[in-house]
């Protein structure tokens, strides 16, 4: 007659030992998030504003902007 029954299910702590999983899962999901943002976006970023202001010539590029008529009071060259 003992085959018959069912166990009895785990109700006391059910919440804490589930929470205990999930928290772990989340953790592990954000900071692999992070990693990616991390190494697919930020570094390559850093990367190509290193090499952009390694060649950056602050002067011939005032002197374009100058040529252009870019700023209200500065004259181009020649007038």
């Amino acid at each position: 007659m003992s085959q018959g029954l069912l166990v009895k299910p785990q109700m006391r702590g059910l919440l804490a030992k589930r929470l205990r999983f999930h928290i772990f899962g989340a953790f592990v999901f954000s900071m692999s998030i992070v990693a990616l943002y991390k190494f697919g976006v930020a570094e390559p970023r850093k990367r190509a504003y290193a090499n952009y202001y390694k060649n950056y010539d602050v002067v011939k590029e005032f002197e374009a902007m100058r040529e252009a008529g870019v700023f209200q009071g500065v004259r181009p060259k020649g007038e």
